[in-house]
């Protein structure tokens, strides 16, 4: 899963097509890729959506347990690896800070990259 944060484009040459140059950075590890392409070509986009949940516990083989938004649990997702968000997350659960857990998913990948602070809301009737 990567995010395009630079494309440009060469003229033809005497060889025929224009070439795209794609600057992307992976959205699960963070690592720089580049290609370069004809610019005739087709590209296949994937479909990244991003789903909140409340973090209710942490188990001792670095899987979270989170509550999803129909009230059942979701228990079989790791803790992430960058080390500044699995440290916020750990210390705000031993807190005991009420937690949600933004989780990036794309072409069968499911990671947890954001940490928030759960503020309800209150309806007044």
């Amino acid at each position: 899963m990567r995010l395009v944060v630079e494309v440009s484009t060469s003229k033809t040459g005497k060889h025929g097509h224009a070439k795209c140059h794609f600057v992307a950075i992976d959205i699960l590890n963070g690592k720089k890729l580049e290609d370069i392409v004809p610019s005739s070509h087709n590209c296949d986009v994937p479909h990244v959506s991003r789903t909140d949940y409340q973090l209710i516990d942490i188990s001792e083989y670095g899987f979270v347990s989170l509550l999803t938004e129909n009230g059942n649990t979701k228990d079989d997702l790791k803790l992430p690896t960058d080390d500044a968000l699995l440290s916020r997350i750990k210390d705000g659960f031993a807190e005991g800070k009420d937690l949600v857990a933004s989780v990036m998913s794309a072409m069968g990948n499911l990671k947890i990259k954001i940490l928030k602070n759960f503020k309800s809301s209150w309806l007044l009737l």
